[in-house]
C-alpha cells in the first residue's frame, strides 16, 4: 500500500477544493443547487435609513433558474432585475434584464443581456431628454456574474483564495470588467440572541486597460462590494454593502422580517 504523508494529503485536498470551485472555464462549480425561494429584503443608506423594500422570488425548472429581484423605493424609484441562469455542473448566465428608474437613479436605464448570443442592449435617457438605444455584440465569457453575485458566493469556499469573474457594466455604453473575489475572515452577528458567524467577502471591480490604470488617479475607481454569507450545510446571504450601479452611493441590503399590523398591541 502506498504511504502518503499528511503534508501531501493536505496539498491534494487543497487543490481539489480550489479546482472544484474554479474550473478551467472560470465558472463557479455548483455545490449548492438553487430552488424555490421568496425572501424579503430592505435596502438602506450608509447611515442606516430604510430607502426601499424588496422581494427576491426564485424558481427552478430542471437545471434552469429564474431569479427576480425588485426594490420599491420610498421616492417612487424602482430597481427590477430578472436573471436566468443554468446550474448544470457550473453556474452560467443565460439572460439578464435590469430596469432602474426614478429619482434614486440619476441615469435611468433598461439593460438586456443575452449571454449566449453576446448581444447587449441598453435603453437610456440622453442629455436631450430623449430615449437612446445602444446595441453591442460582445464576446461574453461564460463566467458572467451579472445578477448572480450572491449565488456565486454561496458556492465559493473561503479557503479557495482570490477568484475571478466577469461582469457587464453600462456607462451607458456596455463594457466588460473583471471581478476579483476574496474572503476576508468572519464577522459576528446575532439572531434571536444567539451569535452566528458570517464569512465576509470583498468583490473588487477591475476596470482594465488604460482606463483602469488612470481610474484611481481620477477618483473613479469603483468602491468595493462587501457581502456576508452564512456558511454551513445550507449557505445563506446575510448582508451586502456597496453601490447598486456604477457611480452610485453606498447602499446596504439586508434580510427583513415581516411586521404584523397588530403586533404592537400584543406587547
Amino acid at each position: 500500500m502506498m504511504n502518503i504523508s499528511s503534508k501531501t494529503l493536505r496539498l491534494v485536498l487543497a487543490c481539489t477544493i480550489f479546482f472544484s470551485c474554479w474550473p478551467a472555464s472560470g465558472q463557479v462549480a455548483v455545490h449548492n443547487s438553487e430552488g424555490l425561494v421568496h425572501g424579503f429584503l430592505v435596502l438602506r443608506s450608509a447611515e442606516g435609513e430604510a430607502l426601499a423594500h424588496g422581494d427576491l422570488i426564485q424558481v427552478a425548472h430542471g437545471n434552469r433558474v429564474t431569479a427576480h429581484l425588485v426594490f420599491h423605493f420610498k421616492d417612487g424609484s424602482v430597481y427590477d432585475e430578472t436573471t436566468i441562469y443554468s446550474e448544470l455542473r457550473n453556474f452560467r448566465l443565460l439572460r439578464g434584464h435590469l430596469v432602474q428608474k426614478g429619482p434614486s437613479f440619476p441615469h435611468p436605464e433598461d439593460v438586456l443581456i443575452d449571454a449566449l448570443s453576446g448581444q447587449v442592449t441598453v435603453r437610456y435617457t440622453g442629455d436631450d431628454g430623449k430615449e437612446q438605444v445602444k446595441t453591442e455584440h460582445m464576446k461574453l465569457p461564460p463566467d458572467l456574474a451579472n445578477g448572480m453575485i450572491f449565488t456565486l458566493l454561496k458556492n465559493i469556499a473561503p479557503e479557495s483564495g482570490e477568484a475571478k469573474a466577469s461582469m457587464v457594466v453600462t456607462t451607458p455604453k456596455p463594457r466588460l470588467v473583471k471581478l476579483a473575489i476574496s474572503a476576508q475572515g468572519e464577522d459576528m452577528f446575532v439572531v434571536g440572541g444567539n451569535q452566528r458567524k458570517a464569512t465576509h467577502y470583498i468583490v473588487k471591480i477591475e476596470i482594465g486597460g488604460v482606463t483602469g490604470l488612470v481610474a484611481p488617479l481620477l477618483g473613479k475607481q469603483p468602491p468595493d462590494i462587501h457581502v456576508w454569507v452564512l456558511r454551513g450545510e445550507a449557505p445563506a446571504f446575510v448582508k451586502s454593502r456597496g453601490p447598486l450601479y456604477p457611480g452610485g452611493p453606498i447602499w446596504q441590503i439586508e434580510l427583513e422580517s415581516p411586521v404584523w399590523p397588530n403586533q404592537a398591541d400584543r406587547h
